[in-house]
């Protein structure tokens, strides 16, 4: 069973995963809105959908969503780090 500690940084990290996730879709909307002058596709899977544009946008909400997760998840770890003197168990083992 995981010690308080790792639970801890599960939760942490998850929180700020999820809002890092939330967050750059939010920015990659906005983003996709100036650039193409329409809204995202909200099936992109449908034959209805262009599909240079359902790649287009699979590809920006994938990287744009994994990078501020990585990002969020990081900073949170350097946080973690700042208050309890070492990285988070999961993070340690593969430094």
């Amino acid at each position: 069973m995981a010690d308080k500690g790792d639970l801890g940084w599960r939760l942490m990290a998850g929180a700020a995963a999820f809002a890092g996730g939330w967050a750059a879709k939010k920015a990659i909307t906005i983003v996709w809105k100036k650039a193409t002058g329409k809204e995202p596709p909200i099936a992109p899977e449908s034959p209805e959908v262009a599909l240079v544009e359902a790649l287009g946008w699979a590809v920006a909400i994938g990287v744009g969503s994994e990078v501020a997760k990585l990002l969020a998840t990081r900073a949170m770890a350097k946080r973690w780090e700042k208050g309890t003197g070492e990285l988070p168990a999961p993070l340690r083992a593969q430094a």
